[in-house]
Order: C-alpha cells, then sequence, then structure tokens
C-alpha cells in the first residue's frame, strides 16, 4: 500500500509541476499555467471558426444583426481600450474581432479565442434588452480575453502526461493495482478539469459584467437574466458535476459584484461605437472577491 500511494503521489507530482508558461488575466489578477502558445490556440481557433462557419446559417433580421453587431463592437473596444490603458496593449493584436448572428434555436453565444463572436438567435427571447445581451456577449468575450481555451487545454495535457507516467510507474504491478491505480487517478484528474471549468465560469461572469459596465451598459441586467435563464432551465444536474456554476450561486456572486461593477458603469450615451470611454481611476487591477 505505502508503494502504491508513492506511485500516485510521484504522478500527481509530475502533472502538477509540468513546464509552461505563466499568465496573468486580466481584471482578476488570477496566475495560469499555460503549455500552449497564443499562436497554437490561434490556429486552432480559427480553423474550428472556419468549420463552423461554413455550415452555419446567418441571421436574415437586420435589425437584430444590427444590434448584435452594435453590441458586440462597443464590448470588444471596450475590451481593446482596457488593455491598451492597462499596459497590456501587446495582446490587442491576438484579436481580429468578428460578430455574427445566426439562425439556431439554442439559447447560447460564444467567443472563440482571437475575437470571434458567434451569437445564436434562440437567445434573445431570453436576453430582451440590450444590456442583457452585452451580459451574455461580455461573458463570452471574457473567456477569449481570460485564455480559458488555452488553459483548458494545458488542464487536459498535464492529465494526460500524468495518465503516462502512471502507466510506467505501474508496470510490473497486479492487475488490481493498475486498475484501482488507473481508477483513482482518472477520477481525481476529471475532478481538477471540472473544477477548473467551473471557476472559469464563474471569472467569465465576473470579467463579462465588468466589461459590460465598461461598455455603457447597465450591469444590474445580469441579475434578471440569469433570473430568466434560470425559469426556463431545465438541467437537473447538480452543481459539482457540472461545468456551470447553479443558478443560486451566479446570481449571489453577480449581486456581491454588482457594487464594483457599478463604479465602471456609464450611461450608454457617453460610449460611441469607436471607442469606450473609461475612467482612468476604474482602470487598476482588481481581486474578485
Amino acid at each position: 500500500m505505502k508503494t502504491f500511494r508513492k506511485l500516485l503521489i510521484l504522478a500527481l507530482t509530475v502533472v502538477l509541476t509540468a513546464c509552461g508558461t505563466t499568465n496573468i488575466v486580466p481584471l482578476t489578477g488570477r496566475k495560469q499555467s499555460l503549455l500552449v502558445s497564443d499562436q497554437q490556440i490561434l490556429s486552432l481557433s480559427t480553423q474550428q471558426y472556419s468549420e463552423y462557419m461554413a455550415t452555419a446559417k446567418a441571421s436574415n433580421d437586420p435589425a437584430k444583426t444590427a444590434m448584435v453587431k452594435r453590441v458586440g463592437e462597443r464590448i470588444s473596444n471596450a475590451v481593446v481600450n482596457y488593455l491598451r490603458q492597462t499596459g497590456q496593449a501587446a495582446d490587442v493584436a491576438s484579436y481580429n474581432w468578428e460578430i455574427n448572428l445566426v439562425q439556431d434555436n439554442s439559447a447560447n453565444a460564444f467567443c472563440m479565442p482571437g475575437g470571434k463572436i458567434v451569437v445564436y438567435d434562440g437567445i434573445l427571447p431570453l436576453t430582451q434588452t440590450e444590456d442583457a445581451l452585452a451580459i451574455v456577449m461580455g461573458h463570452e468575450v471574457a473567456h477569449a480575453v481570460a485564455k480559458h481555451s488555452a488553459e483548458k487545454l494545458s488542464k487536459q495535457m498535464k492529465a494526460q502526461y500524468g495518465a503516462q507516467a502512471l502507466n510506467i510507474l505501474l508496470q510490473g504491478q497486479s492487475s488490481m493495482w493498475q486498475q484501482i491505480g488507473q481508477a483513482a487517478f482518472g477520477f481525481g484528474a476529471n475532478s481538477v478539469l471540472r473544477g477548473y471549468s467551473r471557476a472559469n465560469e464563474s471569472e467569465a461572469d465576473y470579467m463579462g459584467l465588468i466589461f459590460a459596465a465598461m461598455a455603457g451598459y447597465n450591469p444590474e441586467a445580469a441579475v434578471t437574466f440569469w433570473q430568466r435563464m434560470a425559469q426556463n432551465s431545465t438541467s437537473s444536474v447538480p452543481a459539482f458535476f457540472s461545468d456551470h456554476p447553479s443558478d443560486e450561486k451566479r446570481i449571489a456572486n453577480i449581486q456581491k459584484w454588482m457594487p464594483e461593477a457599478l463604479k465602471y458603469y456609464k450611461p450608454a450615451q457617453t460610449v460611441t461605437n469607436k471607442t469606450a470611454t473609461i475612467k482612468s481611476t476604474d482602470l487598476k487591477k482588481t481581486k474578485k472577491k
């Protein structure tokens, strides 16, 4: 048993100490260990985005399309302005923004690394207002800004490295111990990946709230929007086994962050489509409480 425990500890050490670069997430200040470069992620995302758009159907509603593009442009401009004014101008080169509204009944949206934003028209009956739409798009843009795709891929790579190390270390052990070791490590790795995904979702909620406020949208729309989402949700999966926070936890977190988000908020008329205006006093990095 002692030998088995040492093997597991050694395998986990290999996972946790895998080499990589350290990145600091804007706004939250959280440190990430990334095993993939921006160029690698952008190459993958560009390919996947092109494949998706080749089969997607663009919305045939000019008014809704214009609204989505307007909201997306204001949020992307606010993000770019924030990065430039906080000494992160080098990251701006990674973005080539595109904003799309597609025909899909799903209540969904996404933003790929590099700023490729896609909104499904099925979510518009739930957003109802531009402020609420900005909450959704701000959340998705936050995933890209926080490099969550690179982080997720790095986690998967670390888990794979650990699994390979454990296979080598358990060679010569009985088949029973090999099965127990693989099961124990597999569950642990998957739990870490799930936990990080939930953490990423919560971080995107926080950052998206701030980005929407920076773009001149009322962050208070987030509470009523997620309440509508909760009422329309059909999922019964417990939060521990879900990639997303529970509706109750998400709303509670947003309410906790609201006073900070409101510090960044200015009425829409003070923000143009070309440049998002941000007070210099609001540009300090903040820690999520």
